[in-house]
């Protein structure tokens, strides 16, 4: 809910120039001008002279904040991340979202003396401009603070942003990716109200745990020595890829570092620090690496001592469950698509910590949805993304960039439902479905099928003849993003279904008949028993432009359709199996990358062949395993010969739910696991193990090939084995 709160600023007569910031990072140079990178300081200490048990927070900043409490004995990062579509971002910044948090004397000894004496400090580093591409900027800085203060004499107060607030500009600072102390701090004074344009809610997901990750040769106590006047180039690895915030703690000297983060042997993005003396740098933006490249550069005469290291990010792990099987192989597969899930969950899902994208590839968030539930099981994070991308949706009349990923959205909403039981997110989000489909509708042609999208993307991250499927031509999407349309409406269907609208949920069935007559009649092919990938009619010209190009000659045949078709139950199962046995034996059809992947292996799950083709399709990991321990590459293929994959991406961490629902059996029948069915199966291995989190306690599941399935099911769960 909306609260009413104070925002603080540095005041304007001291710094004029430091009061508004450009929307998101991605605006146009020109909107850039004139705004200046800005990182201020605010403080305030509070004596209540009796003992606290507990305090409750709710902090915003504009675009993030770090807030230490008690001279840094606790720190909370936010906030909650705006977010926004890859259209729109300079217009779309709808309110801001405050991060929430408690600690008490118990479960937060770290506070333990503050709260003994009654007394509270709290000093926050604000950032005003967005650095990374999923951050935005409602256009001004500002922070705000409430705090309630519990005593231990069951009585209690309130304190939080004001004019009494110390405010300062942190002058070393200079740029994104650039801290000099060289430059000076502005004059110490006190904190300006300023309006509140944010209008913020409060986060409904915790503040993510950041914690230090010290790469080898950075451990503890270890610290590296430079002489006077010498320079030096060294490496620091971890043994995963690890998203976080560089750290550089200068004990003495003088010395210019530059920190370069690296998944692999990329060129990685860099932050440089220059120290005169003892300081302390943390960045502001996350960064993604497997090791840390440092060039340091002693300009002074005495020697100078330093350490570096990574803050790693992540959404709070709570609760993890295991998958464990006797192919070692596979068990390294399923903990690097573990790790990968991990540090793409921040305050909003990443397509990749190295890219940061903001919240519009739903493809790879609907993908690491499916993941968390068998993995760490809180799925807060994904109803939040849920939620703000039906926000944009109906901001915009139902368009996003992708628009393939807008329909997937359709089924990211039905399965948080299914897996969570909360029917108010269906209900929150039903305007954004139904404006979702009438715009779909509107690309309906001639043909009866979808032709006068703003584009086709996304289908895969492949080349095939030197033409892009990430925004391929009519010949290439057409097939794909008329099955992702047939699903949606499907799926629509029954949401509407669940929520009483009758007459909406059969226009659904009605518009999905229509649809389907049509994908028959113009798409399949009855010589080659296959889908072909899109009509060779031209696409008309005022329809052209970068993410649309003109249609081509050639008709493809490929794996992506009939992959979608079998997926959505296009054909009866019998069928759908002679469609996926058929594209399994002919590899004239093309590869597919790691995401599309995800379609393939619950097409075979669905279709009834999970014993046959799971374990071989999952050997593409294992290859790409061998090549990079330390992440799954974001494909397995590259789309050109320069194209450096990242090893961050979560959409290439399929197996880590397609593994165990195989193994499993698993279908959830009654929402928020009231009921569900177990079906297990060896599949081929000696023997697995698999863990799936609920909010009952863990279903566990062993198996071998030679015996009887071991079935665990928690109190509160009804389960049934399908005959």
């Amino acid at each position: 809910m909306r609260r009413t709160e104070n925002w603080i600023w540095l005041p304007t007569a001291e710094y004029p120039d430091r009061q508004t910031s450009y929307i998101s990072r991605v605006s146009l140079p020109a909107q850039r001008e004139g705004y200046k990178f800005t990182v201020a300081e605010f403080g305030r200490t509070y004596d209540f002279k009796k003992k606290i048990a507990k305090i409750s927070l709710r902090a915003g900043g504009d675009s993030a904040f770090r807030l230490f409490l008690c001279k840094g004995a606790k720190s909370v990062y936010g906030p909650a991340s705006i977010t926004g579509d890859f259209i729109g971002r300079n217009q779309d910044v709808l309110h801001a979202y405050s991060t929430l948090c408690e600690f008490s004397s118990d479960g937060c000894p770290d506070l333990a003396d503050c709260f003994e004496n009654g007394s509270l400090d709290f000093k926050a580093e604000v950032r005003m401009c967005p650095e990374r591409e999923y951050e935005l900027s409602a256009g001004h800085g500002g922070f705000c603070l409430s705090c309630t203060v519990f005593f231990e004499d069951g009585t209690f107060a309130f304190c939080g942003t004001d004019g009494s607030w110390s405010s300062k500009l942190l002058g070393a600072y200079v740029l994104p990716g650039v801290f000099d102390m060289s430059v000076a701090d502005g004059p110490e004074v006190r904190a300006q109200w300023v309006q509140n344009v944010w209008q913020s809610e409060d986060s409904p997901i915790p503040p993510c745990t950041v914690r230090a990750a010290l790469p080898h040769g950075m451990e503890e106590g270890k610290t590296v020595k430079l002489a006077g006047g010498c320079t030096m180039d060294s490496e620091y690895e971890f043994d995963t890829v690890i998203a976080g915030y560089v750290r550089v703690e200068n004990a003495r000297g003088n010395v210019k570092l530059t920190v370069m983060c690296s998944e692999d042997e990329e060129e990685g993005s860099t932050e440089t620090c220059t120290f005169l003396g003892k300081g302390e740098f943390q960045s502001f933006g996350l960064h993604s690496a497997g090791k840390l490249r440092v060039h340091a550069e002693n300009t002074g005469n005495d020697e100078a001592e330093f350490r570096v290291y990574l803050m790693a990010s992540f959404y709070p792990v709570e609760n993890a469950a295991v998958t464990q099987t006797s192919d070692e192989e596979l068990n390294a597969v399923l903990r690097a698509c573990e790790n990968n899930l991990k540090y793409c969950r921040q305050t909003l899902h990443l397509d990749s910590a190295r890219h940061c994208e903001p919240l519009a590839c739903t493809g790879d968030y609907y993908i690491e949805t499916l993941m968390t539930a068998f993995s760490f099981g809180d799925l807060r994070l994904s109803a939040f993304d849920v939620r703000r991308t039906a926000e944009m949706m109906s901001h915009r009349n139902g368009r996003i960039f992708h628009t393939s990923y807008s329909l997937i959205w359709v089924q990211m909403l039905y399965d948080v439902y299914m897996y969570t039981g909360d029917v108010a997110l269906l209900s929150d989000c039903v305007e954004a479905l139904t404006k979702l489909l009438d715009r779909f509708d509107s690309y309906i042609g001639e043909t009866g099928l979808i032709e006068t999208p703003p584009d086709f993307m996304f289908i895969d991250w492949l080349n095939p003849d030197g033409i892009s499927m990430h925004h391929p031509p009519k010949a290439l999407g057409q097939t794909c993003l008329c099955m992702f349309y047939f699903g949606a409406l499907n799926t629509a269907q029954k949401i509407y279904g669940i929520l009483g609208f009758a007459a909406m949920a059969e226009r659904c069935r009605a518009r999905a008949l229509k649809l389907r007559d049509c994908i028959w009649n113009k798409l399949w092919d009855p010589q080659r028993e296959l889908f072909f990938e899109g009509l060779n009619t031209p696409t008309p010209e005022e329809k052209l432009y970068r993410y649309m190009p003109q249609n081509v000659e050639k008709r493809y045949y490929r794996r992506h359709a009939n992959i979608l078709a079998a997926y959505f139950g296009f054909l009866p199962k019998s069928d759908c199996r002679v469609i996926l046995e058929h594209i399994s034996e002919d590899d004239s059809l093309g590869e597919v990358q790691p995401y599309f992947m995800h379609f393939w292996l619950e097409a075979i799950y669905r279709n009834g062949l999970r014993d046959k083709y799971t374990l071989e399709l999952l050997e593409k990991w294992k290859e790409s395993l061998r090549e990079f321990p330390k992440g799954i590459a974001e494909g397995f293929y590259k789309p050109e010969p320069t194209y450096r994959f990242d090893h961050s991406h979560a959409w290439g961490g399929t197996p880590l739910y397609a593994l165990p629902r195989a193994i499993c059996g698993f279908e959830m029948l009654e929402p928020g696991f009231k009921k569900i069915a177990l079906n297990p199966s060896d599949l081929g291995l000696d023997s697995a193990s698999v863990e799936i989190p609920t909010p009952y306690g863990k279903i566990q599941v062993d198996v071998k090939a030679q015996g009887k399935p071991i079935v665990r099911v928690p109190d509160g769960i009804e389960y049934v084995i399908p005959e």
